[in-house]
């Protein structure tokens, strides 16, 4: 029983929300780039730079001014993965562990250059933390309504607009119509090139924002290793929610629960080098078994030539 209490825990719920926002946020910028046909594995890359710049910005001008420096740099280096995949049409996979690559070194050249040292930042404030109106009397949820970051909501925000954009919006549709079959696309006279720019340009701000959070509201400042592979974990959400936001809004909380499990090791009175790898488990569990029945956008990676058949 005391485990049974521990598992269900309001505590470990509210715990688990917070770890859940970065995974989504990155996940969500996934769904927009691959539904517009563009594989975007530099996620975890692009949260690297939503760290780093999300710490500076928040060190010289606010947490909000934070959020801004991340998503500019989210967008920035997500501009690098669109030019080279949709204008050059270089492999979309090897784009991106570039991607991820350059941002562990950029990110520890530029730290070195404005504080002198390789791995962290001066630490830094965060927002001021809100509380849920009405949610927040009710004394069973007390844990998850007050006290929370404004980010949170802002992510929770993000996935419903961004479903309803996805589905109800000429936006959403001509990008979905990219990412299943571009040519047909094209004869309706939806711009291919620049529907799948904007894509993988959302997903590097929403994947920028998931890194400002783990700075600002987290980790109190720039880590080097804190993002401690999220955006990979995000793309298995975004696989898992079946390329839908609310799906991957799902999935994500699935793998925050774990995530916030994992730091129960006193309280379960389990080895800690297994929960420590639970989330990572979880992720390869849930690909193994979902991956044959999820459904990708049928243009999902291909690269397309106006004129050309993908």
């Amino acid at each position: 029983m005391e485990v049974v209490s521990v598992l269900f825990d309001m505590a470990l719920i509210a715990s688990a929300i917070r770890l859940t926002v970065p995974i989504v946020l990155a996940a969500l910028g996934a769904v927009f780039s691959e539904r517009g046909g563009v594989i975007n594995i530099g996620l975890e890359g692009i949260m690297i730079m939503g760290t780093f710049f999300g710490a500076v910005g928040t060190l010289y001008g606010g947490p909000t001014v934070g959020v801004f420096a991340a998503v500019t740099a989210g967008v920035a280096f997500a501009a690098i993965h669109a030019l080279v995949t949709i204008t050059f049409r270089v492999d979309q996979i090897i784009s991106g562990v570039v991607l991820n690559l350059l941002a562990v070194g950029l990110a520890r050249f530029l730290n070195i250059l404005l504080f002198g040292v390789a791995t962290q930042s001066p630490g830094i404030g965060g927002f001021a933390p809100v509380s849920i109106p009405l949610l927040r009397d009710v004394p069973g949820l007390r844990p998850v309504a007050t006290g929370i970051s404004p980010l949170i909501l802002v992510a929770i925000l993000l996935v419903f607009v961004g479903q309803w954009v996805l589905v109800r919006t000429k936006f959403g549709l001509r990008l979905r119509a990219v990412g299943e079959n571009p040519a047909a696309a094209d004869t309706l006279g939806v711009n291919v090139y620049l529907m799948r720019y904007l894509g993988v340009l959302i997903s590097g701000a929403l994947a920028g924002m998931a890194g400002a959070y783990l700075a600002i509201e987290q980790g109190r400042g720039y880590l080097e290793g804190m993002t401690q592979g999220r955006g990979f974990i995000a793309l298995a959400a975004m696989i898992f929610g079946n390329w839908w936001p609310i799906g991957a809004l799902g999935a994500s909380a699935l793998f925050g629960y774990f995530d916030a499990l994992s730091l129960r090791v006193v309280v379960l009175n389990v080895p800690h080098q297994f929960l420590n790898v639970l989330p990572h488990i979880v992720t390869i569990l849930v690909l193994a078994g979902f991956v044959r029945r999820a459904r990708p956008p049928a243009a999902d990676g291909v690269p397309y030539t106006k004129g050309e058949e993908s």
